[in-house]
């Protein structure tokens, strides 16, 4: 399980986050809805990040050594993170627990998803700046929770949350040799002058594809954009253009 810290990392300039989505309606493998999202109070020190391939076996009389093994295809990647939790500093702030209940209910059905007849817990992203190798769309497989101080009311003012995702492959692999992502997403520093609307008639050649690109990157306020930010513009398949 890969490991946090709570100094070190935790002032980065850019901080890990985790994206909260409702699931697609019908075979998409885009997310739905943004649910919720956050940022990490400390960076992670370590990913553990698995992957597996699935080979078939054919027992055979005819050769005595074994047979020869047959290729199935690459299995979805796995990646653990464990996520600290720290409000120690606001006593009165209820931020740990919000989020740790926003994290153990990634393990339950949505119900928006329960209404359209197709049950199932939410959909996450976890994105770190550039770091494109672990950003991808999966499903919490697993959460372990501890807590380790509470307010003078009981209340849990830091945790530390170790997190299990497992991918949900995309309908077309390999499209970004570089990312090793599942379609081909790229990052976009913010500078000055930039807007959302611009960023998507620039990258798509729509305007109106700036609310896929605010709900990628859990934007709430579409003019509040600061510089030096780094945005997930969306691969063309996504956007559904």
């Amino acid at each position: 399980m890969a490991k946090g810290s709570k100094g070190g990392a935790g002032k980065s300039l850019v901080r890990a986050s985790i994206a909260i989505h409702e699931p697609p309606v019908g075979g998409s493998t885009t997310p739905g809805g943004l649910i919720k999202t956050f940022n990490f109070d400390f960076n992670p020190t370590q990913l553990q990040l698995n992957r597996r391939t699935q080979w078939k076996f054919t027992p055979s009389a005819a050769k005595r050594d074994g047979p020869v093994p047959e290729f199935m295809g690459p299995e979805p990647r796995e990646l653990s993170v464990e996520i600290f939790l720290d409000s120690s500093t606001k006593p009165t702030s209820k931020a740990v627990l919000k989020n740790v209940e926003a994290l153990l209910e990634c393990c339950e059905v949505t119900s928006k998803s329960s209404a359209a007849k197709q049950p199932s817990p939410p959909w996450v992203v976890l994105q770190w700046g550039s770091f494109s190798t672990v950003r991808f769309v999966s499903y919490v497989q697993s959460v372990d929770v501890t807590y380790s101080l509470f307010s003078t009311t009981g209340v849990p003012i830091r945790a530390t949350c170790q997190v299990g995702l497992h991918e949900i492959p995309g309908s077309t692999m390999g499209q970004n040799p570089t990312s090793g992502a599942l379609t081909a997403q790229r990052v976009h520093r913010v500078v000055a002058g930039d807007s959302l609307q611009s960023l998507a008639w620039r990258e798509y050649g729509n305007a109106a594809a700036w609310r896929t690109i605010a709900e990628t990157n859990g934007i709430d306020d579409p003019s509040d954009l600061p510089n030096g930010i780094e945005l997930v513009l969306p691969a063309v398949e996504e956007i559904g253009l």
